[in-house]
């Protein structure tokens, strides 16, 4: 892989492209994701939408391109990935300088609403309060690109709602370029600004979403784009189970 680290944020991809033995998932991936920019990625089972996140997480190394990558990146997934063996906030600072960490992640932590839980064991926390430490371990670093791997996957309707509001407070607050996998098109058409769909290893819709936040689902830009997104992905309404998730990935 040819990687250029760039001072800057924002993140710049071409020619992208990785294989697992003689299957090609990314053909020829170009992407720029613009600073403050908040973008959803696409796409059915197996398409390869994680692959490129962990290519830009630098995670997956065995890809060839050319990356222009900020240096602070961090990534949420959807299991929060907490070390059972440390207290919440001690798993917020992990990485962080012993200087100025435990008030860095005490105060990331309140930013998502759990100062009451610092000392707490990450076996007592809901799903929703893990992620929640799982985004604050995120935005502690003052992050310029976030990665976000279906963080809200496995969450309820309810608390997935909450998440919603609870990230693009921190989006507004923070303001790094985003890049969310997700298979929920309402998901993504709710957050980002910009939808795009990868198919047969390339980036074959790219839309953005111009509708003021917060985003009614029964406005006609909404619906309209929607119908546009299920046609991209081969779904339609009465093709699902759940009108807006597909199913889980495993590339």
């Amino acid at each position: 892989m040819t990687a250029v680290t760039s001072t800057g944020s924002g993140a710049r991809v071409h020619g992208l492209q990785r294989s697992f033995g003689d299957r090609r998932v990314l053909a020829g991936v170009d992407l720029e994701i613009a600073p403050r920019e908040f973008v959803a990625l696409l796409g059915a089972s197996g398409s390869g939408k994680s692959t490129l996140l962990r290519i830009l997480a630098s995670i997956d190394r065995e890809a060839t391109g050319d990356l222009e990558l900020p240096q602070r990146r961090s990534v949420v997934f959807q299991d929060s990935r907490l070390l059972p063996w440390k207290r919440v906030v001690d798993n917020v600072r992990i990485g962080i300088s012993a200087d100025d960490g435990r008030r860095r992640a005490v105060a990331a932590l309140e930013e998502v609403g759990l100062s009451e839980h610092l000392s707490a064991w990450p076996r007592t926390l809901s799903g929703g309060e893990a992620q929640r430490v799982a985004l604050a371990r995120a935005v502690v670093r003052e992050p310029e690109l976030l990665l976000l791997d279906e963080p809200f996957g496995a969450l309820d309707a309810l608390t997935r709602i909450r998440m919603h509001r609870l990230l693009l407070e921190l989006f507004d607050r923070h303001g790094p370029a985003t890049l969310l996998v997700t298979h929920d098109v309402d998901e993504a058409l709710l957050l980002a600004d910009r939808v795009l769909v990868l198919r047969d290893g390339r980036l074959a819709f790219d839309a953005p979403v111009e509708i003021p936040r917060p985003r009614p689902r029964d406005h006609p830009h909404f619906a309209e784009l929607r119908d546009r997104l299920l046609k991209q992905l081969g779904v339609f309404d009465t093709d699902l189970l759940g009108p807006t998730n597909l199913n889980n990935e495993t590339t």
